[in-house]
């Protein structure tokens, strides 16, 4: 009986690692993507539960499997929702901008102007800092298909910037 609670406590131990190790970025991820914190906190809590339930047949880093999961779990809920935008008439929430800080309004707007999956691609590109080796373990293409998509997903948000900034002057 002990052992078990033992085994249990062990593996507890491990999930409360891997949230401490990969927690937040992968919350913001989830938040850049879905643009609603909550929902992004609820995908994170399904990616850890899985990520816990399935960690033994995890193979490769468990970054990737990480950000593949959150990614899948995030595109599905974009589908059912079918439109994302910021609700700007609602005042922003505390942790929600612990998710973005640092990150001008404009640049926010313009992530919105990418498909979620160009999105998803420039957020893991440029935030967190992933080679395309690393980015062709989450979307499962080829780097050379991931850098061309990436260079116009990064045309698209510079063309969205600029038509930003002729507005304002």
């Amino acid at each position: 009986m002990e052992a078990a609670i033992a085994a249990n406590h062990t593996w507890d131990m491990t999930l409360e690692m891997m949230v401490e190790t990969h927690g937040r970025a992968i919350l913001r991820y989830c938040h850049l993507l879905l643009r609603d914190y909550h929902e992004a906190q609820d995908v994170v809590q399904t990616t850890f539960l899985k990520a816990f339930t399935k960690q033994r047949s995890i193979k490769g880093e468990l970054a990737p499997w990480l950000y593949k999961a959150a990614y899948n779990n995030c595109i599905d809920i974009l589908r059912k929702r079918k439109k994302q935008v910021f609700i700007e008439d609602q005042e922003p929430q505390a942790a929600t901008y612990h998710m973005t800080e640092g990150m001008s309004e404009d640049v926010k707007v313009a992530l919105g102007v990418l498909t979620p999956e160009d999105r998803a691609l420039v957020i893991n590109r440029i935030i967190d800092d992933m080679d395309f080796a690393q980015l062709s373990q989450i979307y499962g293409a080829s780097a050379a298909t991931l850098r061309k998509r990436y260079e116009r997903a990064k045309k698209k948000l510079a063309d969205a910037l600029r038509g930003m900034e002729e507005q304002y002057v």
